[in-house]
């Protein structure tokens, strides 16, 4: 396997800055790129807030958390990352973009680094194919909110060598994850059961069945869920749920997988979910 010493993260948003914290508290060097100054300073200071949080918990000691800032570096060239040993792509999912990305790693970083996406749905074969090194592909899904959250969830594209891959796991497992392995059809392991969940939540809610705050208070309750669905698409985001339902839909060509009119709607109008405070439930 690899050596694993620097890691390159693509995006400073939710899913970024959280893999960023967890890989510099695991001893990785981290180098966070996004185009976007405001969004890289926002990341880092979330990831700094996050930090103090735990150390007046006591979840760790100041020292370790100087430390792991001090391994943590921003960028808003992508140029940067040319000797980073892995990059974790955690950009919009929107299959162009990742795309688009993957072609200009595969041209600036080193060419014996690995490739990784987070993505929660698009096909890792796809993304690695964009690239002129897809046995070097793989797809870590790390589930939101990443310091929290001990799942990664690894996909195997069609050329992903197993060295690529059981390097990629260990690094996962360095961050305190637990790795499983699925393979690239549309939704992985996680998703394809999830969302269809999520989707038939919105049905009910479409159909009267029961109020929104019915459904999740019955889901928790009577499912031992800590979280309700249409909540829990709230926190992921209904933009990101849809895309997922679409990737369902469309690769599976199967109708159990049609988004519900209801969650198209709400997307359609803005209402995304907690990112922006107002979706299923609107949030202060």
């Amino acid at each position: 396997m690899q050596n694993i010493r620097i890691i390159g993260v693509v995006g400073a948003g939710q899913m970024g800055r959280g893999i960023a914290q967890v890989a510099i508290q695991s001893g990785f060097d981290v180098i966070i790129f996004d185009a976007f100054q405001n969004a890289l300073d926002a990341g880092v200071d979330f990831i700094k807030n996050q930090l103090n949080k735990g150390v007046e918990k006591s979840k760790w000691s100041a020292a370790d958390a100087d430390a792991a800032l001090k391994r943590l570096k921003t960028a808003n060239d992508m140029k940067t990352l040319r000797d980073c040993d892995l990059v974790i792509e955690a950009a919009t999912e929107n299959r162009a973009l990742k795309f688009d990305i993957f072609k200009k790693l595969d041209e600036i970083v080193k060419p014996d680094a690995l490739l990784a996406s987070n993505t929660s749905s698009i096909s890792i074969t796809e993304i690695a194919a964009q690239t002129k090194r897809p046995h070097l592909v793989a797809g870590m899904h790390f589930m939101n909110p990443v310091p929290v959250m001990k799942l990664v969830e690894g996909i195997r594209g069609l050329e992903t060598s197993d060295e690529t891959f059981n390097t990629v796991a260990a690094a996962a497992e360095k961050m305190g994850k637990t790795f499983v392995r699925a393979q690239d059809y549309p939704g992985f392991a996680v998703n394809r059961i999830l969302m269809p969940m999520i989707n038939e939540a919105f049905y009910a809610l479409y159909e009267g069945v029961a109020s929104a705050k019915d459904i999740d208070t019955a889901m928790k309750l009577g499912t031992n869920q800590p979280m309700g669905p249409l909540e829990l698409a709230d926190f992921i985001g209904l933009d990101t749920c849809l895309a997922i339902m679409d990737v369902l839909h469309t690769g599976l060509s199967d109708t159990k997988y049609r988004p519900c009119p209801l969650l198209k709607q709400y997307v359609a109008a803005g209402r995304y979910g907690r990112k922006n405070k107002k979706g299923v439930f609107v949030y202060e």
